[in-house]
Parts: C-alpha cells; sequence; structure tokens
C-alpha cells in the first residue's frame, strides 16, 4: 500500500484539491479517477465559488502518467481505459462552472503540463520547468495536446512535443502564458493564490461561469476529441519501442 491521495478542503466558498503520489506525484488510474471526481464535485457545489488544484510534497507537481501502470499495459482497452484517465481531468477542469487555479510549485511533465494548462490560471515557483516527454518514450502528447496547445499556441505546443528530451525553464513558460506569474518562494506563491482566491470567492458567480464559458468557447467537442486521443496512445504504449523505452527509463538511476 502507498500513501497516496486526493484530498479537498473547503473554507469560505473556496475549494483546495490536492492530489499526491509518492513517486514524485505521477498519477496512476486510481488518481486520475479521484482527481476528476473531486475536480466534478467542487464544480457542481453551489457553496464552492473557486477551485484550487495543488499537489504534495515540495519538488514535483506532477510527473505525469505512472510508469508502473504504463508498463503493465497489455492490451489496447487497458491503454485506452488509463489515457482517457486524463481525458477525464482535463474535462472535469473544463466542465466546472468555476474558475480553478493551479498552484504548480515544482517541476511539470508530460500529464502534468497538461494539468497546468488546463487551469484557467496558474501559478508557479520560478524553478518551475516543464517538459512534454512522451516522444521520448514513443507516444506523443495526444490526450494533454489540445489543452497545452489552446493555452500556449501551436508554435510552443510543437517546441515541447518535439523537444521532448529538456526541459523548458518557468519564465519560458510564462513567456508563453503557461504561468500567469512565477515566485522565488513557496509562501509568496501561496499568498498570491491565498489573496486571488479570496478576492473570486467575493465575486459574481453568475458574471465567472459566464466568463468561463467565453474563455473555453470552441472545445465543445472535446468529451469525444479527447478519448480519440487516449485510443491513439491506447495503441502506441503496446509497441515494442515503447515497452523498450519505458523499461530503459525504469532502469536508470534516480537523480537526486
Amino acid at each position: 500500500m502507498d500513501n497516496s491521495y486526493v484530498k479537498s478542503n473547503s473554507v469560505y466558498g473556496i475549494t483546495t484539491i490536492t492530489f499526491f503520489h509518492p513517486q514524485s506525484n505521477s498519477l496512476p488510474s486510481t488518481l486520475l479517477s479521484s482527481l476528476a471526481e473531486e475536480i466534478t464535485k467542487a464544480g457542481n457545489d453551489s457553496n464552492v465559488k473557486v477551485i484550487i488544484l495543488k499537489s504534495g510534497g515540495d519538488s514535483t507537481f506532477c510527473a505525469g502518467a505512472s510508469f508502473d501502470e504504463l508498463i503493465s499495459i497489455k492490451d489496447f482497452e487497458t491503454g485506452k481505459k488509463f489515457f482517457s484517465g486524463f481525458a477525464m481531468v482535463i474535462n472535469a477542469i473544463r466542465k466546472a462552472p468555476k474558475f480553478v487555479i493551479a498552484r504548480v510549485q515544482g517541476k511539470a511533465v508530460g500529464g502534468g503540463v497538461g494539468i497546468a494548462c488546463a487551469a484557467d490560471y496558474t501559478l508557479a515557483m520560478d524553478f518551475s520547468v516543464v517538459k512534454l516527454s512522451e516522444l521520448s518514450i514513443g507516444i506523443g502528447p495526444f490526450v494533454v495536446g489540445p489543452a497545452v496547445e489552446r493555452k500556449i499556441g501551436v508554435a510552443a505546443f510543437s517546441a515541447l512535443s518535439i523537444n521532448a528530451f529538456e526541459w523548458h525553464c518557468a519564465e519560458w513558460a510564462k513567456g508563453k502564458g503557461l504561468y500567469a506569474d512565477i515566485f522565488k518562494t513557496v509562501e509568496e506563491l501561496d499568498a498570491a493564490i491565498a489573496v486571488l482566491a479570496d478576492k473570486l470567492s467575493k465575486s459574481n458567480p453568475e458574471a465567472m461561469e459566464m466568463l468561463k464559458k467565453v474563455f473555453w468557447k470552441g472545445t465543445e467537442n472535446w468529451d469525444t476529441l479527447l478519448v480519440e486521443r487516449a485510443e491513439m496512445s491506447g495503441k502506441l504504449v503496446l509497441s515494442e519501442f515503447t515497452v523498450n523505452a519505458i523499461n530503459k527509463f525504469k532502469t536508470k538511476p534516480a537523480k537526486k
């Protein structure tokens, strides 16, 4: 048994959803399902005015897909179901009639970048580097791609997807619009989030819901689009190239 979790806490109209996994906040299917469920529940709660999405720990915001689960996938339906978990989280954020603020306290990889991009407003530490590493293991950022492209544009999405082997710094991410702002200390980050969330909790909920619909216009087909993208990843994860690449990655010594 690991000590992974998804927790929600609501105070004065502000719901904070926290996810954690001991392996760099990677996301197995169980956590993806719980995360989507908590976001949906908060979005449907009339007492909730704004949602804060964060991860536990102080080093990595989210390492993306669970490699242990990736390597265990042996058939297409299982692969499709796993990658559909990321689709469920992104769509839950998209459909929630409340603004979702993401707190990125460390590096974001793969699906972690997708979640940071799907959030309506993302604040981060100045060392919160990003990488779309999927191509390096023979897949591709298919499911998170629409969210990333929507947030930072085709050119920046292409740069992240093609150069899947190097980190892009927080300043780069801020310049592309992925991060609204970056901070030097956790105290400054948390203070900025607290101030914004408090102000939003006292704003007109009807106006915020209308604004969110405006922001997400043109994504009405994502319920089907992201599942189609999950099928692409579900097929590729079974390839000999990807299986070998994941196994090779898992045998590398962990970096301190």
